[in-house]
């Protein structure tokens, strides 16, 4: 009997978990989000009729939605205004779908956000000016979309960001001197943009920085002598641009390189390097598991 009323409870709890419901208003948000981006068309479809917490890629931590990941699965369409009401939100991954519209002005008052991951869609417009807001971010990741404008300069009062990838879009302008706050910063991807101007020597202050790639730009001037410092670097790819002398790179420890790309055929310079191969634009800017 002991044994009954053990098991009893057991299920009794577990079935409290599994059904527990979040509150209604984030509820209409992710059917919101379910109807803008054709959910029957999904890969993965949602059970609207189930707990919110059996929904596919949907995480449910304490009765609010924490994650999001709906990674490659066949949405279409755009994202909704008031996703920005999902407060408790610290993962959204809407990455490797066929998504329309503008990055949602309000979605940076997401202030829990951490990972925010966008890439390979076909998102327009530009970067919302407020993006600094989103201050517990860590990964932003939006590359092979159309976004065009600049890149704001708030985006230097994301203090917590390790991997910054706005590449393969229409940005334009120059690369914003706020760049060089983000001293967690581990990866820049700015690849194949038509951004112009110098790059700021600022960037020498990301010390934590292994990898950048600002290959396929129109920048210029000289590469900064503050690359100096950037004792961390192991990919470098700046070529296709169109710099006036490489002769900083000499500042630079050849052998703390895995990948660096510049126009050594048509500047000369007396850098000491190894001989590297060519290579294209990270491969690895295309992996993407999907998970958190």
């Amino acid at each position: 009997m002991k044994n009954l009323q053990n098991t009893f409870f057991l299920f009794l709890a577990m079935g409290t978990l599994v059904f527990a419901e979040i509150p209604q208003k984030e509820r209409k948000v992710l059917l919101d989000l379910y109807k803008s981006t054709n959910g029957t068309d999904w890969t993965n479809k949602w059970d609207i009729n189930s707990p919110v917490a059996m929904w596919h890629g949907v995480k449910v931590l304490d009765g609010h939605v924490v994650g999001i990941n709906l990674f490659r699965n066949n949405l279409s369409g755009a994202i909704p205004k008031n996703i920005y009401k999902l407060k408790h939100l610290t993962y959204l991954n809407l990455a490797f779908n066929s998504i329309t519209g503008e990055m949602p002005e309000k979605m940076t008052k997401l202030e829990e956000l951490r990972v925010l991951k966008l890439e390979m869609n076909r998102i327009h417009g530009t970067i919302p000016l407020t993006i600094g807001n989103l201050q517990a971010l860590e990964e932003f990741t939006v590359f092979n979309n159309f976004l065009t404008g600049s890149i704001p300069e708030s985006i230097g009062q994301l203090k917590n960001l390790r991997i910054l990838n706005l590449s393969s879009n229409s940005l334009k302008g120059h690369m914003p001197n706020s760049l060089g706050a983000l001293t967690k910063l581990e990866s820049l991807g700015l690849f194949e943009n038509t951004l112009d101007g110098e790059i700021p020597m600022e960037l020498g202050q990301l010390l934590k920085l292994k990898e950048l790639v600002l290959a396929n730009n129109r920048l210029g001037g000289e590469i900064p002598i503050e690359f100096g410092q950037l004792a961390s670097l192991k990919v470098l790819q700046i070529q296709n641009n169109k710099f006036e002398s490489f002769k900083n790179l000499e500042h630079m420890d050849s052998q703390q390189f895995l990948v660096l790309d510049y126009d050594k055929e048509t500047i000369k310079t007396d850098f000491k390097s190894s001989d590297f191969n060519k290579t294209r634009m990270a491969d690895t800017k295309f992996e993407d598991e999907g998970n958190e």
